[in-house]
């Protein structure tokens, strides 16, 4: 499965990793089983799930407040898409 991933083409080009470096190698992982791992590999594969799976059921599903459901997850995915970046990129805790 490794060798189809798309390569990061910012990390080619400038050296440096994007917001979104780790991910399909998190999804290989979860599809793995390896939950742990995959949270390891790319934090935000979890609110991102979550918020597909919000998505594709609110297709066939409409909730109440839906909207603010959609925004609050979206906010959530970022800040947690936003602060494992920059914890990666300084490397505060290593």
């Amino acid at each position: 499965m490794e060798k189809y991933m798309l390569p990061c083409i910012n990390k080619s080009i400038f050296g440096i990793e994007c917001y979104g470096c780790g991910a399909q190698r998190a999804l290989a992982l979860l599809i793995k089983g390896d939950f742990s791992e995959a949270f390891f590999m790319y934090p935000g594969i979890y609110p991102l799930l979550i918020l597909f799976l919000f998505l594709l059921s609110n297709l066939f599903y409409k909730f109440n407040n839906d909207h603010k459901i959609k925004i609050g997850l979206i906010v959530i995915s970022a800040l947690v898409i936003g602060s494992s970046y920059l914890i990666k990129m300084f490397s505060i805790f290593n």
